[in-house]
C-alpha cells in the first residue's frame, strides 16, 4: 500500500466524531454471499445520526480518507470530497490510476453497522455493507 503521499494523522487532533468505516461488497450478481476482500475503508466525521457530517469534513478535509481494496490489486488511497447536491466522490489522488467513483446518496445515508449503501464504479453501481464503525 502506498502511504508516502499521506501526511499522518494525529487522532488527538481530531474532533471525537471521527470514525473508521469498513464498507464490504454486500450479495449481488456475481457474487451472492457477497465479498469481503472487495471493499472499502472510510474514515470521516459522523453526526448523531451517522451520516457524514459535512461541517466536519470542511474543517477537516484532508483528514477525510479513503482506501480501496481488491483482492490481486494494490490498495488505492484517497480522500472523501463533497460536491454539489450534497454529492459524496471517492477520489483517489494518490496513485493516480484509478477513477473517481461516487458514493450514491452519500449525503443521506446511515452509516450503521449492519446498513446498506451503494457506490458507483467503472463497471456500474454495487451494494456495499456496513461490516464495521469505529471510533479512531
Amino acid at each position: 500500500m502506498n502511504r508516502a503521499a499521506f501526511k499522518p494523522l494525529q487522532n488527538t487532533s481530531l474532533p471525537h466524531s471521527f470514525k473508521h468505516v469498513r464498507l464490504e461488497r454486500a450479495r449481488e450478481h456475481g457474487h451472492p454471499e457477497g465479498a469481503s476482500a472487495i471493499s472499502y475503508i472510510i474514515v470521516a466525521p459522523f453526526d448523531t445520526a451517522s451520516r457524514i457530517d459535512v461541517e466536519t469534513w470542511r474543517a477537516h478535509r484532508e483528514a477525510c480518507r479513503v482506501v480501496r481494496q481488491r483482492p490481486d490489486e494494490d490498495d488505492q488511497l484517497g480522500h472523501l470530497v463533497h460536491g454539489p447536491a450534497d454529492s459524496w466522490r471517492l477520489h483517489y489522488d494518490v496513485a493516480g490510476s484509478a477513477a473517481d467513483e461516487a458514493g450514491h446518496h452519500f449525503g443521506n445515508e446511515r452509516f450503521q453497522l449492519g446498513e446498506y449503501v451503494s457506490v458507483h464504479e467503472a463497471d456500474g453501481m454495487h451494494p456495499y455493507r456496513v461490516v464495521a464503525v469505529t471510533p479512531l
